[in-house]
């Protein structure tokens, strides 16, 4: 089992920055690749960003492409979405998932987290 905190959500204006966290904690060895997906009122979850523990390789959904920036610290076992740019479409729950390759597919990804609302008022 791994277990997932996320952290960092809040109200923010639009064009400013958020940065979430993700402590990851349990049998991490097992999960290759953390992942951020999001979810907004009546729309279904969405994925937003995926970091390689091992490399630090990541991609991003083009939504969210050159405003948000996915880090790790692997002493920490802790990953990181740094949000920049901010606008109200951005405003959703987010969570963290650890999963097996990195990929926007959400059934790659074994374990989630509780998730951290991000609000963005225009």
């Amino acid at each position: 089992q791994v277990q997932l905190v996320e952290s960092g959500g809040g109200l923010v204006q639009a064009g400013g920055s958020l940065r979430l966290s993700c402590v990851a904690s349990g049998r991490t060895f097992s999960s290759a690749v953390m992942g951020w997906f999001r979810q907004a009122p009546g729309k279904e979850r969405e994925f937003v960003a995926a970091i390689v523990w091992t490399s630090g390789s990541t991609t991003y959904a083009d939504s969210v492409k050159g405003r948000f920036t996915a880090s790790r610290d692997n002493a920490k076992n802790t990953v990181y979405l740094q949000m920049d740019s901010l606008s109200a479409d951005d405003t959703a729950v987010y969570y963290c998932a650890a999963g097996r390759i990195a990929t926007a597919a959400s059934q790659y990804y074994d374990y989630w987290g509780q998730g951290t609302q991000v609000t963005v008022s225009s």
